[in-house]
């Protein structure tokens, strides 16, 4: 395997480990609860449509340099969102369109810093 393709690979596992879970949510939940998962990608899916959330997502995988703040900032404020729906803070919010801003945002930052250092090692 090419060197350049190795450190590619190196560098971003916890990319492909994030791109890999979603997955691994998709099939699984078909398996598990099919009309949860399918609410939950049918609104993950209409929200590739707003696109400042796209931007956001984009750009927090661009520009902060460690992914790893990305992941742990972005689940504590799903946690934190659910809670507040939990405690009525949030009555036109659910779980499950929390779940959805999460995978979307997840997933575009991951691709964004995958892209990131793919420049960075010039392949």
């Amino acid at each position: 395997m090419n060197s350049q393709l190795k450190t590619l690979l190196t560098n971003a596992k916890l990319n492909f480990a994030v791109l890999a879970a979603i997955l691994v949510i998709a099939v699984a939940g078909k398996f598990i609860n099919p009309e949860l998962t399918n609410s939950i990608f049918v609104a993950a899916d209409q929200l590739v449509s707003d696109l400042y959330l796209v931007f956001i997502a984009i750009s927090l995988g661009a520009f902060v340099p460690h992914f790893k703040t990305v992941l742990l900032g972005a689940i504590g404020v799903f946690v934190a969102a659910v809670i507040a729906v939990q405690l009525n803070v949030f009555n036109y919010l659910t779980t499950g369109y929390l779940f959805s801003i999460l995978i979307v945002t997840l997933g575009f930052a991951s691709i964004a810093n995958l892209y990131r250092h793919y420049r960075e090692i010039g392949l």
